[in-house]
């Protein structure tokens, strides 16, 4: 007998996607969306940069084990978690922050319920709104992971200096096409990028060319001045986008064709035959663009994720709950 198509789509689909919904609160915790949109808003209100750190959380701790909020838990004397990985040290204390004071919240309301990995995946979406960015569906009901290893860290971030083929090869391996790798590279429209990051595109090209022709060069004088120090302040950085760096719109793709790229990664995007032609559409027409970056976010925030007893509810969001007392 001959299985019916239907059927056959619903077994296509892994059953941890399947159980998410966007309504998965509705009963156990109905004031979940207002709370996490307040607390974002307040946030995000005092610290502007929240919008852009708390989306670079979102990809490294999906990227690394699935969205499961492993990124948040402290290390211990036995454990070097993913948090303290060298690449994650940079990030953002406004977005860990917003996650803790919500979950803080949301656990006066209905303890117990509501999941970090959760929390993260709607206070992502609220803020990248609240900047400019488009609306899309979050859905819900993902548990939160219970291991966090820096040792898995390295090997599931992409990295700025990494060649086209290997980044497009990187996302093609956790599931991504090269459209929507183009579509989450313009995540770089808000936010910044510590100077280590580029700096060999300004003092270190090549032995004959210290500074990457390819660089607007008052763009690129203006970087060096800007980081003259970083071997010295790490913390020493710049916008991603230095036209509108507040603002989540379509201006990074414009950049790119301007010799206003920040990253080695961000400028091979309007090099390469296979991202070009994205670029040059998503430059021209933001709302192309927006609605690629809404469905890669909402396969981002599907991927590898747990549900049921897969994972658990934490009580605090850096802490397994077998280590709370």
């Amino acid at each position: 007998m001959a299985i019916p198509i239907l059927l056959l789509l619903f077994f296509s689909i892994p059953f941890s996607e399947s159980q998410l919904t966007k309504d998965y609160y509705k009963q156990t915790c109905p004031d979940f969306e207002k709370i996490v949109r307040d607390t974002a808003s307040q946030k995000q209100a005092a610290q502007p940069t929240t919008a852009a750190g708390t989306l670079r959380l979102f990809f490294h701790d999906c990227m690394v084990e699935g969205c499961d909020a492993s990124v948040l838990i402290a290390s211990n004397h036995v454990n070097k978690a993913e948090r303290d990985a060298d690449i994650n040290q940079s990030l953002s204390g406004d977005a860990l922050e917003v996650v803790v004071r919500a979950k803080t919240a949301l656990e006066l309301t209905c303890p117990g319920i509501v999941s970090c990995a959760d929390i993260i995946a709607e206070a992502t979406r609220d803020l990248v709104t609240m900047v400019g960015g488009p609306f899309y569906t979050v859905e819900l009901g993902r548990k939160d992971g219970q291991a966090s290893l820096a040792s898995k860290v390295n090997a599931n971030l992409p990295r700025a200096n990494q060649t086209m083929d290997d980044i497009i090869k990187f996302f093609a391996a956790k599931g991504f096409t090269i459209e929507e790798m183009v579509a989450l590279s313009g995540g770089h429209t808000i936010g910044f990028s510590h100077c280590i990051e580029f700096t060999d595109r300004l003092f270190h090209y090549s032995k004959t060319t210290p500074t990457d022709p390819e660089i607007n060069p008052r763009f690129a004088e203006a970087l060096k001045m800007t980081c003259a120090n970083y071997t010295t302040n790490p913390a020493m950085s710049a916008f991603n986008d230095v036209i509108t760096p507040g603002k989540f719109d379509n201006m990074y793709y414009q950049n790119l064709k301007r010799g206003l790229g920040l990253l080695a990664s961000d400028h091979a995007l309007v090099k390469d035959p296979r991202t070009k032609p994205l670029v040059e559409l998503y430059s021209t027409d933001q709302a192309a663009f927006f609605k690629a970056f809404s469905l890669a976010m909402e396969k981002l925030g599907r991927h590898e994720i747990k549900t049921g007893n897969q994972g658990e509810v934490r009580r605090r969001c850096d802490t397994f709950n077998s280590l709370q007392a």
